[in-house]
């Protein structure tokens, strides 16, 4: 058996285990009890440890050289590429250090979920220096192993090969056209007729299952549930997302449903051949990203699909015919209203970057040291009031404890969100230039011949190529904002 086969072999092995990992993590996050927490938090570690002691073995740096030189196709070449640098990564970090990031991350993250109902700030501050603490050290490592600045090498493990010069151009970019735009958008836009509620959550959840349906999500290789934060989570053949219900409003739970739907579409649509591979894995975050907010922003929030949808929400609620508040245009005036808020994931697209920016510049300044846990709450006011003109005071839970991304130790990945709608809007054009049958298939309800150019295009690629030469090679050039301004100057503008 050559080199390659036996990598492959271990690899095959390897990814059972990392999907143990993530069918757990979705039970802890949706099923598990509270009082399981640390029993749950110890098994974690015990697994993740387990993983770690597989890929950093001794034995695969032999194979990984022998490989190398084998002939091998272009696919076989990116496995090994992505197989070497994920071994030269477990290698360098310590097991201690990935026990300990487990069980801290688990502990903080479920005292997160208390804390953050409780608005109680001071008491989640010594678990978070904790995780950040631990996340510096890592960072530290991966910055030597790889060689690279420290945030860069964070970044990096979210979406490969992607630089903070990279991020930095393109949110200098949003930072000068999104402020003027918002202006104009808010001092055009037209409040829409309310809508009559309650929105019961049993018709709430019907009605997300029939969109989940109409965009293609595979209930046979997966479910949807319930949780304290939106995701997508699981493995391409049993693919998990989650929701949530507030009876007061059913766009909220909606619109997470379309946009984890995208994400879960990414995943079951990767290359079946490739599974258990590294190079079969999804590429990245950003191109993660890029994928729930074209269907989410560029397919869902459109006239057409809201047009199409209109009826099923009006019946699913109870609304009147001919009533204009359950009308198509009052419905899309909801799904595509722009105000300065508070909370990232309820923020339009307009706004939304200006949230991710924050917390980019934000973690970057946790990272680096400039900016303790103790002083987040004032920084993070501070920069509310600078690029939305609003303040969060002493409201943790809906100001620096919004999202579970740093008491979960997520630290690099909070700008793959606005780098994904940047993608989003670029495939999503070329997807129309290059067949129209896809803007009517939308305005009639069948996504498939978008689904079909994205399993070609995106889907079914993998990591055979990192995210700028994917887009090159399927847009005609890397990643530009130009592509998202001129989709919010179409929709909000003209």
């Amino acid at each position: 058996m050559s080199a390659y086969a036996k990598l492959t072999d271990y690899h095959q092995q390897l990814s059972q285990l990392q999907e143990i990992q993530a069918i757990s993590s979705w039970d802890e996050a949706c099923m598990m009890p509270t009082g399981s927490g640390d029993r749950r938090g110890q098994a974690m570690a015990a697994l993740a440890r387990t993983i770690h002691a597989q890929a950093s073995a001794p034995e695969l740096g032999d194979l990984l050289d022998l490989a190398r030189a084998e002939s091998l196709d272009a696919w076989q070449r990116a496995n090994l590429g992505d197989m070497t640098r994920n071994w030269k990564i477990a290698r360098a970090l310590p097991m201690d250090l990935v026990s300990s990031l487990s069980i801290t991350t688990s502990r903080c993250e479920q005292a997160w979920r208390q804390a953050r109902a409780a608005n109680d700030w001071p008491a989640i501050v010594p678990l978070l220096e904790e995780v950040v603490s631990l996340s510096r050290q890592r960072a530290a490592i991966l910055a030597d192993t790889l060689q690279l600045p420290a945030y860069d090498a964070l970044l990096d493990t979210y979406e490969p090969a992607l630089r903070t010069s990279d991020v930095n151009a393109e949110f200098e970019s949003l930072k000068t056209f999104l402020p003027p735009l918002l202006d104009q958008i808010l001092g055009r836009q037209s409040a829409p007729i309310p809508l009559p509620g309650p929105f019961p959550v049993e018709a709430q959840r019907q009605l997300c299952q029939n969109v989940m349906e109409l965009l293609g999500f595979d209930f046979n290789r997966g479910r949807f549930d319930v949780s304290h934060h939106p995701f997508c989570g699981g493995v391409p053949d049993d693919t998990r997302i989650t929701t949530r219900y507030d009876e007061k409003v059913f766009l909220e739970s909606l619109m997470a449903i379309c946009h984890e739907t995208g994400h879960a579409l990414y995943q079951q649509g990767l290359p079946a051949d490739m599974r258990g591979q590294p190079v079969g894995n999804s590429l990245g975050a950003a191109v993660h990203e890029s994928q729930s907010l074209l269907m989410e922003l560029q397919v869902c929030r459109s006239r057409d699909f809201i047009s199409f949808l209109a009826p099923q929400i009006a019946a699913a609620f109870g609304g009147a015919e001919g009533d204009p508040a359950w009308g198509a245009e009052n419905l899309y005036q909801h799904a595509t209203h722009v105000e300065q808020s508070l909370i990232r994931v309820q923020a339009d697209e307009v706004t939304y970057p200006l949230h991710v920016i924050l917390r980019y510049e934000l973690e970057a300044q946790l990272i680096s040291g400039e900016l303790p846990v103790a002083r987040l709450p004032e920084a993070w006011d501070d920069a509310m009031t600078r690029y939305l003109g609003v303040s969060t005071g002493n409201d943790y839970a809906n100001g620096c404890m919004q999202d579970v991304h740093w008491f979960a130790g997520l630290f690099g990945y909070f700008p793959t969100y606005t780098l994904g709608a940047l993608a989003a809007a670029q495939w999503f054009a070329t997807a129309k230039q290059q067949d129209p049958e896809i803007l009517s298939g939308i305005s009639e309800g069948r996504l498939a011949p978008l689904l079909t150019w994205l399993r070609s295009n995106v889907h079914g690629k993998g990591r055979l190529l990192t995210m700028q030469p994917l887009l090159r090679e399927v847009t005609g050039s890397e990643l530009n904002a130009d592509y998202f301004r001129r989709h919010l100057e179409t929709r909000y503008l003209n």
